[in-house]
């Protein structure tokens, strides 16, 4: 079918690919959310008869979204280097669990898979803009070379040469969707923190475990990774003796289980973990509410016999 003819059900589908595409490749709702309208803005600025010349508009489309995440990963290296302390993708809720209230929320269009895990998108951000670009479109979306090329301004067999690169650079990643292993060691870090169990915290975490923290510079949060289970079971504490009525709800954080802290209803910090052989060995902690927002809304009740 032409552009023109595409009706509204096909504009919705290719919103939400393109939505899944842009934060996979940015790391960032509302900067994918920018990323598609931005397309969605150079399309509809095309002259009719060019726009009915196009025979796949999702396929263009996904050619501009690509282009502008590009651009937007190349400056926002320059960014993240002015942004105060660790820099950490924005978390995403389970649709099934969390209330976004009226309207469609970006974050319901995300399809939660082992490609959206905090560890996955991690290690993504250590690589350079063309090889995530490549690698993701390739490697999770299954695009031709000779399609990425369009994006990326470079032969196929450079783009080829780019997810190579990268796929290496994610070997070391584990990405497997968790097992139900991973969530029977969070409801015990959950019940260790609400206790303040320094001991039994310790026995839960890895002795080389990392936690890292993202406040913004709005929020309260550790400057630096907090290296080692000792250290950062007496952080947690810490944490939970400053913040009196605190509650912990166990809830998915993008895809696999994790922590939200919420006070007073509003959610302060999302948590989310890399568990291996059941013990904890990375901790991703969010605070900075700009990346909050999809969370505003709890699904009250939303999963029984959890709630503090």
């Amino acid at each position: 079918m032409g552009a023109a003819g595409a009706g509204t059900e096909g504009e919705a589908g290719d919103r939400r690919q393109l939505i899944n595409v842009a934060y996979r490749l940015l790391g960032s709702l509302a900067e994918a959310e920018d990323a598609v309208q931005e397309a969605y803005a150079r399309w509809y600025a095309l002259p009719r008869r060019r726009r009915e010349e196009i025979v796949s508009r999702g396929a263009w489309l996904t050619t501009v979204t690509g282009r502008v995440c590009l651009d937007v990963l190349g400056s926002a290296r320059a960014r993240r280097e002015r942004y105060v302390g660790a820099w950490l993708p924005e978390p995403l809720p389970d649709r099934a669990e969390w209330d976004h209230g009226h309207g469609a929320d970006p974050a319901d269009r995300i399809v939660l898979d082992e490609s959206v895990t905090m560890a996955f998108l991690v290690v993504l951000e250590s690589m350079t803009p063309a090889e995530r670009v490549a690698f993701v479109l390739h490697d999770v979306f299954r695009y031709p070379f000779a399609e990425i090329s369009g994006v990326l301004g470079r032969t196929p067999g450079a783009c080829k040469q780019l997810a190579a690169s990268a796929r290496r650079r994610a070997e070391g990643a584990r990405t497997p969707v968790a097992a139900d292993g991973h969530a029977d060691v969070v409801r015990r870090v959950r019940a260790a923190w609400e206790t303040k169990d320094i001991a039994a915290l310790v026995d839960l975490l890895d002795p080389a475990a990392v936690m890292t923290a993202d406040g913004g510079g709005v929020a309260g949060a550790a400057p630096h990774p907090v290296e080692g289970a000792a250290r950062i079971a007496r952080y947690m504490v810490a944490v939970a003796d400053q913040a009196p009525g605190l509650e912990l709800l166990e809830r998915s954080v993008n895809g696999t289980p994790g922590l939200v802290a919420r006070r007073a209803g509003v959610v302060m910090t999302v948590a989310s973990f890399d568990v291996v052989h059941g013990h904890v060995t990375r901790i991703w902690v969010v605070r900075n509410p700009d990346k909050l927002r999809p969370w505003a809304r709890d699904g009250q009740g939303s999963r029984g016999g959890e709630e503090s």
